[in-house]
């Protein structure tokens, strides 16, 4: 190529490069004026002995993080226009909890709710807030997140919400619940753990049927979003890319409903 031909293209590239950056960039305006903040629940573990205090991010409710609230933040923050805030942890006793309109925990198979926290959280809910437990898989895991549910809501059912609930058509378009491997599990040859080999989305309903309480169960979306930029688990990609569309899916249904 010679030297002029060249200096012509870069020329070209420059100019194509600054009309693009004068075009303005079309947002999805659904959702204007929408806020939303992903909020971890820093929670007490019945796995965590006082006497053998594990380190802060070591402890079950911080698996994942900081990663995951990271990416799923921006990704949102990309795909949609909703304002999206910057990620925060909190306790349920934290009184910024009701300024908040979601929450997540992480790995409920472990979650024990001290008594006060019951009552905060049933609150929580009842007031139009939504819980997201995601990140724990089998019956034994199952049956101590619905023990602790019982002491919130001793009279509501746990429901699967299947399609065609709305919660899969709010945003993407999705055929049914995902199961996202956890990192470890995709690295076995399998997409289950812990005997846990069927996805579910379950939910507690309010009075007006709205999922106060998403339970993710089977599945491990919280490593799904987690490890999306890391490029040495190309393999991974395509649970990746589920887990965003379900997260992204709960999170929209939750702001609309």
């Amino acid at each position: 190529m010679s030297g002029v031909l060249a200096a012509l293209l870069l020329v070209d590239s420059t100019r194509v490069s600054q009309a693009i950056a004068q075009v303005p960039l079309l947002q999805d305006e659904r959702f204007a004026g929408l806020q939303w903040t992903f909020v971890r629940v820093r929670y007490q573990s019945f796995t965590v002995d006082n006497r053998y205090r594990l380190d802060y991010w070591g402890e079950p409710w911080a698996i994942d993080a900081p990663a995951a609230e990271q990416n799923l933040s921006r990704r949102l923050r990309t795909a949609t226009s909703i304002e999206v805030n910057d990620p925060i942890v909190l306790t349920l006793d934290d009184e910024k909890l009701w300024d908040q309109g979601w929450l997540y925990f992480v790995e409920p198979g472990n979650l024990r709710l001290r008594d006060e926290e019951v009552s905060i959280l049933r609150e929580f809910l009842l007031r139009g807030g939504t819980a997201t437990f995601d990140d724990f898989h089998g019956p034994y895991e199952w049956d101590n997140f619905a023990s602790e549910m019982r002491r919130v809501f001793p009279d509501r059912q746990i429901v699967d919400l299947e399609p065609p609930h709305p919660i899969y058509s709010c945003f993407y378009v999705l055929s049914g619940f995902p199961q996202t491997p956890g990192l470890g599990s995709f690295f076995a040859g399998r997409t289950w753990e812990k005997g846990g080999f069927v996805a579910r989305l379950r939910a507690i309903l309010d009075d007006r049927g709205r999922p106060m309480v998403l339970a993710n169960w089977n599945t491990d979306m919280g490593d799904g979003v987690e490890w999306s930029n890391a490029e040495e688990y190309p393999g991974y990609l395509k649970y990746t890319a589920d887990a965003y569309r379900m997260f992204i899916n709960e999170i929209v249904y939750t702001l609309t409903h």
